[in-house]
């Protein structure tokens, strides 16, 4: 099944979370929540979710901790990764793998002629949920593509957040050496349930022309990429996917993650899309599905946690 979507549909102004997210949610988001609830109902996910344990975490950094103790026990074994340049191998799990029935939709933009359109993508549950509506974003599985991020694949998953209506709708990439789980190419997208400071904190400008900037107070500080509005995000996808290409090249690994968020000074003007690049040593091995990793959610101040001990116990600092 197709989700057909136009250039029109693309909007940057979502509901405030002030306003119950859930009031105004966009064709997209009912068409996806309604499809990923009916899957949950079917029994196509390792473990039922319901609304899960959240608070806020006292210290400037607002992190957001989150309980979920079944993804730390029931999601499937990580690969182990080896190397930043790791071919994909058809002989380990894949998405070529996954039941046709987990596949919620194929999203597709209508060309109109005038602009160069994204890949498609096909949008498929996260088996091992972390929020309601955990979704994979895969572009072109049969390709058999390593986790390495493309231009193409990107600039579709930042459409995506555009196409949804909720403030907290948002996307991420966990590269090679970032505690990627599966070496085939795969966007992350989930609605994330509270606000987080990289959406609002101001940006120390680096390259103007660029619309590159350095997010420092953060909890990890990271590189930011900003478009103000749908037609910039044809450049920024090759801007964000050379850097990361480069973070390769050092010998440094990355993770990506993407939402609505206030211009680079910060807040005051129209909010536009933000695009997060963190450098990192990279992580080699298998990470371990009950520990405390620190990928695309974490850097971002989202912390999922796989007990109940540390969630209550875990502090800023």
């Amino acid at each position: 099944e197709e989700f057909v979507y136009r250039e029109e549909e693309l909007v940057l102004r979502a509901a405030s979370w002030g306003d119950g997210p859930a009031s105004t949610l966009s064709r997209f988001d009912q068409t996806l929540l309604a499809g990923w609830s009916n899957r949950m109902e079917r029994g196509l996910f390792r473990y039922q979710m319901g609304p899960m344990p959240t608070r806020l975490l006292p210290g400037p950094m607002r992190l957001v901790a989150q309980l979920n103790a079944q993804r730390g026990t029931q999601r499937r074994a990580p690969q182990a990764i080896h190397s930043l340049r790791q071919p994909f191998n058809p002989h380990n799990f894949n998405f070529t793998r996954i039941r046709p029935e987990e596949v919620l939709f194929c999203l597709r933009r209508a060309g109109d002629g005038r602009h160069a359109v994204p890949d498609p993508l096909l949008v498929a549950i996260n088996v091992s949920p972390l929020e309601q509506g955990h979704v994979l974003l895969l572009p072109e599985p049969a390709r058999g593509l390593p986790q390495a991020l493309t231009a193409a694949a990107l600039h579709g998953a930042l459409e995506a957040v555009l196409l949804s209506t909720h403030p907290g709708f948002c996307v991420g990439f966990n590269g090679l050496g970032g505690y990627a789980s599966v070496n085939h190419l795969h966007l992350h997208g989930l609605y994330l349930p509270r606000p987080l400071l990289v959406e609002s904190v101001p940006a120390q400008p680096l390259c103007p022309p660029h619309r590159l900037s350095l997010l420092r107070d953060v909890p990890a500080p990271a590189f930011l990429f900003y478009a103000a509005g749908p037609a910039e995000l044809e450049s920024l996808a090759p801007d964000v996917c050379r850097a990361a290409e480069h973070l390769a090249e050092a010998g440094l690994a990355c993770n990506v993650f993407a939402t609505r968020g206030d211009p680079p000074a910060g807040p005051g003007a129209r909010r536009g899309l933000r695009v997060l690049l963190w450098a990192r040593r990279p992580s080699f091995g298998a990470k371990a599905s009950a520990a405390f990793n620190v990928a695309l959610c974490e850097l971002a101040g989202y912390l999922p946690l796989p007990s109940e001990t540390l969630y209550r116990e875990i502090t800023e600092a």
